[in-house]
């Protein structure tokens, strides 16, 4: 009874995050970002400003949530069904290629608030940090029972390597806003990843072998 009022409890708590979050997104296409109010947001929402601090600490912070989503989640599951054959490497490159560059993520009304709104974008850019924790703990499920920092310093790499090239993507494709009002994409997202994150792919490989033979003396 207990595992079912938490369960409950949180699937009450993320509808609620994603309706203050999807408020916010709408409010800020329809008026700016300047002028959407977090009391207009938790108005929009049907709850209280005080409910809404529990879950955002900035309107930005919030107008972000709407596009990121559980992008982190679903990095941290990608990376755990692969295949047992796929190297470790591949297996988290792969992932976050695949759930960075979903073609519905983010709309053409969300890119270009991101990209034309310095706060925006930064905010976009912090939400990165969020798939540390989660792609931790799917790096040491791969890796089984090995040394424990191990897994964090990986996920941090990857978090830090996606950073930078969520930073530059976002600096170029916000000098190739047209004058009227369209975001035309610098360059392929996808590749700046794979570039980014290609010096990371001897460590976790490296990882993955030593885990191999910690298991297989």
């Amino acid at each position: 009874m207990t595992t079912r009022r938490t369960g409950l409890r949180e699937q009450k708590k993320q509808a609620t995050r994603e309706a203050l979050s999807a408020a916010a997104l709408r409010l800020a296409v329809e008026r700016g970002p300047d002028n959407v109010r977090v009391d207009d947001i938790a108005e929009a929402a049907g709850v209280s400003t005080r409910t809404y601090n529990n879950y955002f600490s900035s309107r930005e912070q919030a107008i972000v949530a709407a596009v990121t989503g559980e992008r982190e989640a679903r990095v941290a599951a990608a990376v755990a069904d692969r295949p047992d054959g796929v190297g470790l490497a591949t297996a988290v490159i792969e992932a976050i290629v695949d759930q960075y560059t979903d073609p519905g993520e983010p709309g053409r009304d969300a890119l270009l608030l991101i990209t034309t709104r310095p706060a925006l974008r930064e905010a976009y850019v912090d939400a990165i940090g969020a798939i540390e924790h989660p792609l931790t703990d799917a790096i040491a499920g791969r890796l089984g029972d090995t040394d424990p920092h191990t897994a964090r310093v990986l996920a941090a790499s990857v978090a830090a390597a996606v950073r930078v090239a969520l930073e530059r993507w976002l600096r170029t494709t916000a000098a190739s806003v047209t004058a009227g009002g369209l975001v035309v994409p610098s360059g392929s997202f996808p590749d700046l990843l794979r570039s980014t994150l290609a010096p990371l792919a001897p460590a976790l490989d490296a990882a993955q072998q030593q885990a191999h033979r910690h298991r297989h003396p």
